[in-house]
């Protein structure tokens, strides 16, 4: 199990991991974990003996089909908008997209006269340089070969679902959903692939396991633990593996402050989604890539925009949490389909989405 999950990780550690960059940034007279556009050219005579590279690699940058759901589903028009697999995969990767994360593997049954299949998907992924990085799939015992083996003829090497292990708040039913994922994670392993959970913000909410039952012998109060957190403590790290939506971490922050403590007192802890990840950075092979702007009129505290439109800082996460080489970033936007009155607005936030992604940048001697 992970040597580290007994570790305590804070904030003083935070800034130790990022002290080098910080160092060198300043010494330029830059701006710490800025995210614009990279102040200085590569060129070393202008950059005092610093290079800029990409912050995430360009092999790692992915996009979650879900986002453009609409045109993948589109049925053939003539708006001159790519609809279907084959048209746009082929925009995508026209951007500079070079991975993509499933959500479904049907397309509109009017552009082939039949249903798309997945040998049909892999080659017109293989024709556009394009990877598969994942899925969002029911993941289950019953289904989980079948689920597998188009995995796997697609190219993938993790396989995930968009649902939570389970939604309980008590640790008994997250106890059980550790023990079946690690189940499943070993069926995985077994073949090649990594298994993978995705969070929503209720994820990161507490557990109830403390205090006074109630009439069905439930715990009414918390420990102060999360739910998630518990479940990634609990299952194997060499089985069981983690996607973490950086939006929905960050409306769990927002949401998910205080809870009550087993003697009725009311306690606060702000969810912080690097100290969840930097701790175990290699039980997080993806991420959702999902920007959101801070509004705190709305239940959620932040608006879902493009990536580079928010204010939630990717420079400091993705700097901070490392292992550049190891993540893979997926742009998603839920909200990103523009309807029938603009039906290329979720391609157009993919474009300016991957450029601002692309412009993350990270400083080395």
């Amino acid at each position: 199990m992970d040597d580290n999950k007994n570790r305590r990780f804070t904030r003083r550690d935070v800034f130790t991991a990022s002290a080098g960059a910080a160092a060198v940034i300043g010494a330029a007279g830059l701006p710490v974990l800025a995210t614009a556009t990279p102040a200085f050219a590569t060129d070393q005579r202008h950059g005092g003996g610093l290079r800029a590279e990409p912050l995430i690699p360009s092999r790692n940058r992915g996009i979650i089909l879900y986002s453009v759901r609409d045109r993948i589903g589109a049925a053939p028009d003539n708006t001159g908008v790519p609809y279907g697999f084959e048209r746009v995969l082929a925009r995508l990767a026209e951007i500079g997209y070079k991975e993509i994360e499933f959500a479904g593997y049907t397309q509109n049954t009017a552009i082939l006269g039949r249903q798309i299949t997945p040998k049909e998907i892999r080659k017109i992924l293989d024709d556009n340089g394009l990877v598969a990085n994942g899925t969002h799939a029911q993941i289950n015992p019953a289904t989980f070969d079948q689920q597998m083996d188009i995995a796997l003829q697609l190219g993938m090497k993790n396989i995930g679902t968009g649902s939570d292990p389970t939604s309980s708040a008590y640790k008994s039913d997250w106890d059980a959903a550790a023990d079946t994922w690690n189940e499943l994670g070993r069926r995985a392993r077994s073949r090649g692939l990594r298994l993978y959970t995705h969070n929503h913000d209720i994820a990161y909410s507490f557990l109830l396991d403390s205090g006074p039952l109630d009439a069905n012998g439930k715990p009414t109060r918390s420990s102060g633990v999360r739910r998630l957190e518990y479940f990634i403590d609990k299952t194997d790290p060499r089985l069981v593996f983690f996607e973490m939506d950086i939006f929905w971490a960050y409306v769990a922050r927002f949401k998910h402050q205080t809870y009550v403590d087993r003697w009725g007192r009311q306690r606060t802890d702000l969810f912080d989604p690097i100290l969840t990840v930097t701790p175990r950075s290699t039980r997080f092979p993806l991420f959702h890539a999902k920007d959101g702007d801070r509004n705190p009129a709305v239940p959620n505290g932040h608006d879902m925009v493009p990536l580079g439109d928010g204010d939630i800082n990717f420079q400091q996460f993705f700097q901070t949490i490392g292992e550049q080489d190891f993540h893979h970033a997926n742009w998603e936007q839920d909200t990103a389909p523009g309807g029938s009155t603009n039906p290329g607005q979720s391609l157009a936030f993919a474009a300016s989405s991957y450029t601002n992604m692309s412009e993350l940048t990270i400083y080395r001697r």
